[in-house]
């Protein structure tokens, strides 16, 4: 385990050099990350990082009672974004693309809300130690919708694990993303409204984002809105 505690200054790149070469997808649970870093990831003939999730052994459990299992969800999942990141930073990312349908940043926004007082104290003990070997991404950009829609998107792809999901649960969620990426100014963020631009089926909207990415190189801009 000396190795998870071994502090190591992330790599950087010259962002003018590389361009937003490595672009995370990010948002609440049903909003269409995957599908849209799948279809990025081809367009762009960039390498497609996908999170694990099915693989939790935990998660089906946690949203049947989230108080008996949210810290061996929550930590799992951590070292499992954890090591996937770590391979990520050690990719020669000055030449080559990658579409990830994450940050690592994330696990913190559900630590927030999942776990009490004193796992959370823990938790974050941890975090900086793993965080420090790590590369951030050129780009970023944040998926919104509203609850009904994530519901409606939830329940049509019919994953078993997900069904415990409350919409009480996706709201809770919904507020911790909008106050975590508010602040948010780790890298150029892009903050789009899947409820105004349909990113998996319309031709145009998906061009129009394509476009943004490859021209949106600091600060945060908001898209959606024709």
């Amino acid at each position: 385990m000396s190795q998870l505690t071994t502090e190591t200054a992330p790599p950087s790149r010259d962002a003018s050099g590389g361009g937003n070469r490595y672009v995370a997808i990010e948002g609440v649970i049903g909003v269409g990350k995957t599908t849209l870093a799948k279809r990025l990831a081809k367009a762009l003939n960039a390498s497609l990082v996908l999170e694990v999730v099915e693989e939790n052994p935990f998660l089906a459990r946690f949203y049947d009672d989230p108080d008996s299992f949210s810290f061996q969800t929550q930590i799992f999942f951590l070292l499992s974004r954890y090591r996937q990141q770590l391979e990520l930073s050690q990719r020669d990312l000055f030449t080559e693309s990658v579409v990830a349908d994450y940050i690592f940043a994330k696990d913190q926004i559900f630590a927030t809300i999942n776990l009490g007082e004193e796992e959370l104290g823990l938790y974050r003990t941890i975090v900086p130690l793993l965080e420090a070997r790590l590369v951030r991404p050129d780009l970023v950009v944040y998926l919104q919708a509203t609850t009904d829609v994530l519901l409606e998107r939830i329940k049509r792809r019919g994953r078993d694990f997900e069904r415990g999901i409350s919409r009480e649960y996706l709201e809770t969620l919904s507020e911790a993303y909008n106050h975590y990426f508010f602040h948010y100014d780790d890298t150029p963020l892009l903050i789009v409204n899947t409820n105004e631009m349909n990113l998996v089926s319309n031709e145009e909207d998906f061009e129009r984002l394509v476009a943004m990415m490859r021209e949106h190189t600091s600060g945060t801009r908001y898209v959606g809105v024709r």
